[in-house]
């Protein structure tokens, strides 16, 4: 009696196919897909909270030991400043925290093309978009968690937001568009070169400058000529900017609207640069 056993491996040549054929979804389908995916990363994430946790670690440290060591920083002449400095790092914080962590995004993509379910995604009718959005979302998942968190311990260390519950929900979304930002380019550094020192590189070369040239530690009128020049043009700055006259005494919506306006235009931008560059990931598999 002959035994005939049989091939459970994917078939190389058969997902090179499926990844070549067009894959035109509607969009209804493109965002059932995307919110599917999305519940897969979240629940890699439930299992592993204590990723969330650390994540929140380095903010609490800029929060608590910053507003502490520069606390006397708002007696300078010129600050303007109505208020603690912790109450005016906290925006500044969420700011950075939504980059920081966001900017790490393509290191999952690549990990995802190393352990070979990426090339699995693409042998399924699943939308590319939504598998490449999928990542992205569940980062602005997480930035809301970890800013709601800076949030509130902020608020337990006496900062005070005057603009309410509106003024708090609109910083945090700004964060989740700068963030977005930041996620999609990663993602598209990662799709693009394969690389961890890749991301690694960018995330050094971006996080500390555009950092200092935003007024997350003190406002711009205090910086040089040309420092104020980049911070005007600076996504990080608008975050900061938004948040911080958000949860003020009174708000500047119109400012506030027309930054959240360029924030939104720069993130569906890069959003479409990262779906670009899977798309021409897909052909080359």
């Amino acid at each position: 009696m002959t035994t005939t056993q049989i091939d459970t491996k994917p078939d190389t040549a058969a997902v090179r196919f499926q990844a070549a054929q067009p894959n035109t979804v509607p969009f209804r389908t493109t965002m059932a897909h995307t919110w599917y995916l999305t519940g897969r990363k979240l629940h890699a994430l439930v299992r592993q909270p204590w990723v969330l946790a650390f994540s929140v670690v380095q903010p609490v440290i800029w929060l608590f030991l910053f507003g502490q060591l520069f606390r006397r920083v708002i007696d300078i002449p010129g600050f303007a400043y109505h208020g603690t400095y912790l109450a005016y790092l906290v925006p500044g914080v969420i700011a950075m925290n939504a980059m920081s962590n966001n900017m790490w995004a393509g290191m999952s993509m690549i990990e995802e093309i190393d352990r070979g379910t990426l090339n699995r995604f693409l042998a399924t009718p699943a939308s590319r978009i939504a598998i490449m959005n999928a990542s992205v979302a569940e980062q602005a998942v997480s930035t809301t968690v970890q800013s709601l968190i800076i949030v509130f311990l902020g608020l337990a260390g006496g900062a005070r937001y005057h603009g309410g519950v509106a003024g708090v929900a609109v910083m945090v979304a700004a964060s989740i568009l700068v963030g977005v930002v930041f996620g999609a380019l990663s993602n598209a550094v990662g799709m693009t070169l394969r690389s961890r020192e890749a991301i690694i590189g960018v995330y050094t070369f971006f996080m500390l400058p555009l950092m200092f040239l935003s007024s997350a530690f003190v406002p711009t009128s205090l910086m040089p000529g040309w420092m104020q020049a980049i911070a005007s043009r600076n996504p990080l700055n608008w975050v900061v900017q938004i948040g911080r006259s958000a949860v003020s005494a009174q708000p500047d919506w119109a400012a506030i609207g027309v930054r959240c306006g360029g924030l939104l235009v720069l993130a569906v931008a890069c959003v479409a640069v990262s779906v670009a560059t899977f798309r021409s990931y897909q052909k080359n598999v």
